[in-house]
């Protein structure tokens, strides 16, 4: 499973093996069982998702990672937490929280447990209503670096994103080069 890559019409497939054991499915009558290609396109837009790890042609490629954030959203939903509520949990998430998240084990028959997993908090801090919280868009650029948008108040649309990750490459280089962040390219552990 580690290096297969599938379309997003063959992502909701795999989630849905994933989703075979230890899933009581969702409470919430308005959240779908299985994410369809819309789904993931909009958890790709929020940060919940990573961008496609590669296309062949105009067609988008998704891989193990992908798979595991779909996962996790989906048992964190059924347990009865907003998309703000995931988005903070998964920030910055490793493959290993993901998993652990995901309640997926390990090519080696455990969980890997590389960080502690922050609670997803059950409600909002005293003097907040639930009302108020709000997603708040953030992005993806390697598997290192998230950005961010705490003061936006909209998510980016297809072509802002293309040109912001553009704008980003040059940071990225320079994260790389200064050692703050692993290489471009090389695999992820």
């Amino acid at each position: 499973m580690s290096d297969e890559l599938w379309t997003i019409e063959q992502l909701p497939e795999r989630v849905a093996a994933l989703l075979a054991e230890n899933y009581d499915g969702q409470r919430n009558g308005r959240v779908r069982e299985l994410p369809n290609g819309r789904a993931i396109r909009w958890y790709t837009t929020i940060g919940l998702v990573d961008r496609p790890a590669a296309h062949r042609g105009r067609t988008a490629l998704y891989g193990r990672r992908h798979l595991l954030q779909i996962v996790a959203v989906k048992k964190l939903q059924a347990t009865g937490h907003s998309l703000a509520e995931i988005q903070l949990v998964m920030m910055g998430a490793t493959d290993a929280t993901l998993a652990e998240l995901a309640g997926v084990p390990t090519r080696t028959g455990g969980f890997w447990r590389d960080r502690a997993v922050a609670p997803v908090p059950s409600e909002p801090p005293p003097g907040t209503a639930r009302d108020t919280v709000r997603v708040v868009p953030t992005l993806r650029l390697n598997d290192s670096v998230t950005v961010v948008l705490d003061a936006a108040e909209r998510v980016p649309d297809a072509g802002e994103l293309a040109e912001i990750e553009a704008a980003a490459a040059p940071l990225l280089d320079l994260l790389a080069r200064l050692g703050l962040t692993p290489i471009t390219g090389e695999d992820d552990q």
